[in-house]
């Protein structure tokens, strides 16, 4: 039994030495126990719940997971059906995978779903969970997302930024075109484009020129350490008793790392406040967002903690998600060639050689539009999407799903359930040329990678811009090859936000012989 415990926590809970492993292990059986008995005498029968596998006395299930949790849960849902159980510690999960359970948890009872299970590392790097994603649903959260939307989200503001967007690509453009002929990771340089363009937009006239690629820098890889945490299974999670001994010092750092950010986001705030007094004028949303507070005629309170909460879901949850996205989709291009050269055809027929890609392009652009579609349905960002928790409890599927139990809508299975998907493994963008329309709206639970009901991604819009523009301006402009003697490697590693195992190092060439297009 030590020994696979010992295994366990080795390959599932991150690297530790033997002393942390025993220090971890005694502590749960000494603080565990307890807490064990009470569930025992106070849990539901096994028979109202979803069928599952067999768990173990206070680890549950905890010691069988696999790390990747998305093909993990999948493997679950065919062994015991569509709705099944974990026990994760003391805390249950329910694994929904089917279009239909999916319909009943996110629609027919929407209400009851539409709260989150806040892990602590959600609650620490969101201020206490008052931001769009961790809130609670109720008047906060609504006061939340109307400002994102309305302020920096909607389809008038992002037509009134359009040029930053456009700036800040043909800035990669020219980073690409110095650097053609050498391997360049693809992520990287999308990640810092769309950080670049969410930062002009949250406080664009804020930031000096000269100090973007360091505030560039500082965020990539202070996200890549929050997104990993974020991911991170967490014994504060599943035995709450435990989450004041912070065993696996999650809470303690992402401390740390918030703290970074809220050095960042204060120096903004005083930078902006400065220019508001000095009558400069620069409309961004940290402008908005200092006046909105400053009012103070909102209800409820809209508070300091709220505006950096928000600032915090723009950085964390735009930046990844679109860049991660168009790595995989370049990825699966360059294995496809076919593919790549359709796209390109498409784009030169409808922009030609002689002009960049313009965001007025992308209503013409179909085959590109299927890419992106099929994209998401291959690789869906948020995988889990972001588990929901019953406010009540609730019937689904014929089973009992209690009230606090942490819900999964695994939407990367569906996305390749061979009773739905033809050739579900394959990379097939004409799939969504032919015959049945998918959009992004989650009306259809075959297809829904932005989620559905009231707790949809907000950011849809711009993802689908963002995404179309920088994959399109790339491959317009570029020809791209692994370099000689390299592979491709497809495989993905699961987080909260979905990423490729490895990363894309690829090489661009100048497609187009005017090098005006390349300015």
């Amino acid at each position: 039994m030590s020994k696979l415990v010992f295994a366990a926590i080795s390959g599932w809970w991150g690297s530790m030495n033997k002393d942390q492993e025993i220090l971890i292990i005694t502590t749960i059986l000494l603080l565990s126990v307890i807490s064990y008995l009470v569930w025992i005498l106070t849990k539901k029968p096994l028979s109202s719940l979803p069928p599952g596998p067999p768990s173990l006395p206070l680890f549950g299930n905890l010691l069988s997971l696999d790390p990747e949790l998305h093909s993990y849960f999948a493997s679950v849902a065919k062994a015991y059906g569509p709705i099944s159980r974990l026990w994760l510690g003391q805390k249950l999960g329910i694994l929904i995978t089917s279009p239909e359970l999916a319909r009943e948890v996110l629609k027919l009872n929407d209400t009851i779903f539409a709260n989150r299970d806040v892990p602590v590392a959600g609650k620490e790097i969101t201020y206490g969970g008052n931001d769009i994603v961790w809130s609670p649903y109720g008047d906060q959260w609504r006061m939340l997302r109307k400002i994102c939307v309305r302020e920096m989200l909607g389809n008038q503001v992002l037509d009134s930024v359009y040029s930053l967007r456009r700036k800040e690509i043909r800035n990669t453009v020219r980073y690409l075109y110095d650097h053609a002929g050498s391997p360049v990771n693809v992520g990287e340089q999308m990640f810092l484009t769309v950080l670049n363009v969410i930062t002009g937009m949250m406080w664009g006239g804020t930031v000096k020129p000269e100090d973007r690629e360091r505030l560039g820098g500082e965020f990539q890889q202070v996200i890549n350490e929050i997104t990993g945490y974020l991911g991170m299974p967490n014994l504060s999670d599943f035995y709450p008793g435990l989450a004041p001994f912070d065993l696996q010092g999650v809470k303690r750092k992402m401390k740390v790392l918030v703290n970074r950010f809220d050095v960042i986001f204060e120096e903004m705030i005083d930078q902006r406040r400065k220019m508001i007094n000095d009558d400069v004028k620069s409309k961004d949303f940290l402008q908005y967002l200092l006046q909105f507070k400053d009012d103070g005629d909102s209800n409820p309170t809209f508070t300091m903690t709220h505006l950096k909460a928000l600032l915090m879901d723009m950085v964390v949850g735009g930046t990844e998600t679109t860049s991660n996205t168009v790595e995989f989709a370049l990825a699966e291009m360059m294995n496809q060639p076919d593919i790549l050269r359709k796209a390109q055809y498409e784009i030169e027929m409808v922009v030609g050689k002689e002009n960049i890609v313009e965001e007025s392009h992308i209503n013409k652009l179909p085959y590109l539009h299927a890419i992106m579609k099929e994209t998401l349905r291959l690789h869906p960002t948020l995988p889990l999407l972001i588990p929901h928790c019953p406010s009540e409890s609730c019937m689904i599927g014929g089973y009992t799903v209690p009230k606090g139990a942490r819900v999964f809508v695994n939407v990367w299975a569906i996305h390749r359930d061979p009773a739905i998907w033809e050739n579900p493994l394959e990379f097939r963008p004409q799939r969504f040329l032919d015959g049945k329309y998918w959009d992004y709206t989650g009306n259809d639970y075959t297809y829904f990678p932005f989620g559905s009901g009231r707790r949809i991604c907000a950011g849809t819009a711009m993802a689908e811009r963002m995404f179309m523009l920088l994959l399109g301006s790339i491959i317009h402009l570029f020809d791209w090859e692994l370099g000689q003697g390299k592979k491709h490697d497809l495989s993905e590693k699961f987080g909260i936000v979905l990423k490729k195992k490895v990363a894309l190092m690829a090489i661009p060439t100048p497609r187009l012989s005017n090098s005006a297009m390349y300015e």
